[in-house]
């Protein structure tokens, strides 16, 4: 579940393991502070979220870009088929799910956040509304501007 939803912020292997590991160094050392308002599931999500974010917002500093890879589709930079597609193919759905991934980069973070946790996670509103902290409607809101920038700014690539 950690990994997952770091990879779909940071789209790195190696990147969404090293959030991962700060997760669980985080939850560990914060165990006491649990203060049982939530599910514990719902406490580590919220965790991976802000480490997520932070590690996005340290990586912007540094300036160091990574690639752009989809574990659905692509397995250590290699597109993984069913059934045998020609590579140009292969190439074309790459450079979509890079598309896309720019894109959502580009989306401010609860708008981020929110569509990641919706279409990717598989996430209610409610759900979503505990994970982030904030009521259905904020959650709503935060879900359709999202859908309507990243359409834009799909529409401008």
């Amino acid at each position: 579940m950690v990994y997952n939803l770091a990879l779909h912020y940071v789209q790195n292997r190696e990147e969404a393991e090293e959030i991962c590991q700060d997760v669980f160094v985080n939850v560990h050392f914060a165990k006491d502070n649990f203060r049982n308002e939530a599910s514990i599931k719902t406490w580590i999500y919220r965790i991976t979220i802000n480490k997520s974010l932070d590690y996005i917002k340290a990586k912007k500093r540094k300036k160091r870009w990574a690639s752009v890879f989809s574990l659905d589709l692509f397995q250590d930079g290699i597109a993984v088929a069913k059934d045998p597609v020609h590579p140009g193919i292969v190439l074309e759905q790459k450079e979509k799910v890079q598309g896309i991934f720019a894109c959502l980069n580009e989306l401010p973070p609860n708008q981020k956040t929110s569509i990641i946790l919706s279409k990717i996670e598989q996430k209610s509103i409610k759900e979503i509304a505990i994970i982030m902290n904030i009521s259905s409607k904020s959650v709503e809101s935060h879900l359709h501007r999202a859908k309507k920038n990243l359409n834009l700014l799909l529409e401008k690539k």
